[in-house]
């Protein structure tokens, strides 16, 4: 039995990435929020929506924790012999463990594209966590999109900055196209519809392939057209330094939200 614990927008996506996939039966899921409810309960009936935190402790063997970041500064659960894995903004292994009462802890990121299978979930295991752990976080997070075991806790703020917001600085730079194309008197619904389009066509090349990103970005510069005129003038302008820095914000933003909620625990 699994349980997840916070239905907001990303542990709801979750929940439905899993139930889509098959990854877990209706079943075999426990929901627990304040509520008491989920927007999916018509469409999945058999899954179990509850408020008590000790039925969940008890029937669960796997428990994923998805509450906002703010939230475990007094959340305390009693799952000393369950695996548990987080995709909570900041929140250290270490206070994972401290909260939950157990050692087994991996801590991930997800994104709401879960919901379609199109996330990225990249986790890290905490010290104590098997490889039977690791093959069970490997087999919930793979099921809602592509997934990595990282190395070093600290990468997963960089993966909250960057890959966490869906579609966050991708719908910025969308914008920005947007706005250009509007200023120079293309219809508002004209220009929002090419932006899609080729945002569209974008990620499935891009996702496609195997190559770099820079790959194709050096292909549009060699071939000398109208694309590298304007790459090399939003080079030249810093382009690669404003997004660097608007991810480090994001970064540093995750890192505080997480000691934030640990009064002190890191």
């Amino acid at each position: 039995m699994i349980g997840l614990i916070g239905t907001g927008d990303l542990g709801a996506a979750i929940a439905t990435g899993w139930l889509r996939s098959g990854a877990v039966a209706a079943g075999d899921l426990i929901l627990l929020n304040r509520s008491g409810d989920w927007a999916g309960a018509a469409d999945w009936p058999a899954v179990a929506v509850t408020t008590d935190l000790v039925r969940v402790e008890r029937a669960c063997d796997t428990v994923l924790l998805a509450l906002p970041p703010a939230a475990m500064a007094t959340f305390r659960a009693a799952l000393p012999d369950r695996l548990v894995l987080s995709v909570m903004a900041g929140i250290s292994l270490a206070h994972l463990s401290d909260a939950s009462g157990g050692a087994r802890v991996i801590r991930a990121m997800s994104s709401p594209a879960a919901a379609a299978g199109m996330a990225y979930s990249p986790f890290c295991p905490g010290p104590s966590a098997t490889g039977a752990d690791i093959a069970t976080a490997e087999r919930l997070l793979g099921a809602l999109g592509l997934t990595d075991r990282v190395g070093a806790e600290d990468l997963l703020d960089v993966f909250t900055a960057m890959t966490g917001p869906v579609p966050g600085f991708v719908a910025l730079f969308a914008a920005s196209m947007a706005d250009y194309a509007t200023a120079q008197g293309v219809p508002e619904a004209i220009a929002h519809r090419a932006i899609r389009q080729l945002f569209a066509a974008a990620g499935d090349s891009l996702s496609g392939s195997d190559a770099p990103p820079r790959a194709a970005v050096d292909a549009m510069i060699a071939y000398a057209g109208t694309t590298a005129a304007g790459i090399e003038a939003m080079e030249a302008a810093g382009l690669g330094d404003v997004v660097a820095t608007g991810l480090e914000a994001a970064r540093r933003k995750a890192r505080h939200m997480g000691q934030d909620a640990s009064g002190g625990i890191e």
